[in-house]
């Protein structure tokens, strides 16, 4: 192994190595701070031209945007309420009330140094247990992918905040829109209206757009209209780089986030949005009693940027020991490997060392590299909330029209996104929370996919499909135990259940 790291190595410290894993975190960033742009479309956009490099430099530029990508998002995220990725929507949900409060600084650079933290966690991990990893991740099936999801949405519970139904009720309002076009074992269309544009579904990122950015924007032009323009409108924003006693606060978080990225990112499918989503959820309900959650708590911030960064290298464990791209980026890698008749699967150990290697060495540069891109990004991006409110409203609902557009190539999208605006404002207006939607949507598709699997495994026992498995049967119990608790706390604390 030794042997195989020094082969790394000498494939990264190279001038023109260095140089395109640069280059590759500086145009992700770029690509994940605009909205739509996400990291998937910024390492498509860069395929072509690597034809003519070398396999081993071409795969670790495109992990050098693959990891720019995932951080870039929060920066617009804690700006302006616009997560430039899918991943970063959970970020706005404590960053942007932090530049509310005049601490842009704060949320930023937490986002920084939780994005590298997370980023290094997960390349250290993948280094020394690549293929130990990728035996974990067979042994999951369809009943313990069923159960792992459901534990997720279980978590509904903690983001109702003041009511616990609301927190359900937009659960089920996200499952029932990822139901929405082309049953995927059946090919029967569902809930399309006679719509021949819903018929392969919503798009992630035109609800996610919807839902937060094109939301906040109303909202914002109505504080405007009705003369109180005081939410955005920082005097002296505080840009100090945090203190080392409010970042060595968030170290158990940091791990334990970095950690829970990492699995999730070697299971596939399920990626970092999912990924920030339970990593904030979870530490929500670790620290409830402390609270302040959705109003400018770091730790709110930290879960989330940790946890979705250390599934850069989590998501490489399948993709190079099996073959198995684990989200769209890494799909786009595989890409690359084809264009180049590179093999991924367990004999790429053995017969090019330097591939794999080579791309866990450069997860570590890039994300170093990441800290200094994202220290000058943070310095020049703070320039926009001196943008007069209307014309940031106009740029930022531009930009999102324009995002949507360009990731599914289709008019429509940017109908689908206004329309989720839209619902966004109706469910501000009831205090129920779009987090616990988003959450509900993604977790939807994967939960009824593998729910049917496991049933078609069992001959239709419910039963046997989760009862069999020790580990589906121990997830599915930690989820009853976790809506049981949501309930009791509420009744504790007085608040509403129903």
């Amino acid at each position: 192994m030794l042997d195989s790291i020094l082969i790394g190595l000498q494939n990264v410290f190279k001038p023109e190595s260095l140089l395109l894993i640069a280059f590759g975190v500086a145009w992700g960033t770029i690509g994940g701070m605009i909205p739509g742009i996400n990291a998937t479309i910024a390492m498509a956009l860069l395929l072509p031209f690597t034809y003519s490099m070398d396999h081993t430099v071409a795969v670790m530029m495109l992990a050098g945007v693959y990891c720019g990508g995932e951080y870039g998002g929060s920066i617009p995220a804690v700006l302006i309420g616009t997560p430039g990725t899918n991943a970063a929507a959970c970020t706005v949900i404590d960053g942007y009330p932090l530049m509310k409060k005049g601490r842009p600084g704060l949320a930023l650079y937490t986002s920084l140094i939780a994005s590298c933290f997370g980023g290094l966690f997960g390349a250290t991990v993948l280094l020394f247990t690549a293929v130990p990893l990728a035996r974990v991740a067979l042994a999951f099936g369809p009943a313990e992918y069923f159960a792992l999801a459901f534990l997720g949405l279980s978590m509904v519970c903690s983001l109702g905040e003041k009511n616990v139904f609301k927190g359900i009720l937009a659960g089920f309002l996200g499952i029932l829109m990822s139901t929405i076009g082309f049953d995927s074992f059946t090919g029967a269309k569902r809930y399309t209206m006679g719509i021949r544009n819903l018929n392969n579904g919503i798009s992630m990122v035109a609800l996610m757009m919807g839902l937060y950015a094109i939301t906040e924007m109303f909202d914002q032009a109505r504080i405007a209209r009705s003369g109180s323009d005081l939410e955005l409108k920082v005097e002296k924003p505080d840009m100090s780089f945090p203190k080392w006693k409010e970042i060595s606060r968030l170290i158990p978080e940091l791990i334990g986030c970095s950690a829970l990225g990492t699995v999730i990112g070697v299971m596939p499918g399920a990626g970092a949005t999912a990924a920030s989503f339970l990593a904030y959820t979870e530490v929500k309900q670790i620290y409830a009693k402390e609270g302040g959650f959705g109003e400018g708590n770091t730790r709110g911030v930290a879960a989330p940027e940790s946890a979705n960064n250390a599934v850069t290298g989590g998501a490489m464990v399948p993709l190079l020991a099996l073959g198995i791209p684990g989200s769209n980026s890494t799909a786009i890698m595989l890409a690359a490997f084809s264009i180049h008749n590179v093999h991924c699967g367990p004999l790429l150990f053995q017969n090019s060392p330097e591939v794999p290697y080579g791309i866990f060495i450069s997860l570590f540069v890039a994300n170093f590299v990441m800290f200094f891109v994202g220290y000058l990004c943070i310095k020049g991006a703070m320039r926009i909330v001196l943008i007069p409110k209307p014309v940031l409203i106009a740029m930022v609902i531009a930009l999102v029209f324009t995002g949507t557009y360009a990731y599914s190539g289709e008019v429509f999208s940017m109908y689908i996104a206004l329309a989720c605006g839209l619902i966004g404002v109706i469910l501000r207006k009831f205090e129920i929370p779009s987090a616990a939607v988003v959450l509900g949507f993604v977790l939807g598709s994967i939960m009824e996919a593998n729910l049917r699997r496991a049933l078609i495994i069992s001959l239709g026992s419910y039963w046997h499909a989760f009862t069999n498995s020790t580990l589906s049967s121990v997830l599915l119990l930690f989820s009853v135990a976790s809506i049981v608790m949501a309930l009791v706390n509420n009744i504790r604390k007085g608040k509403s259940i129903i």
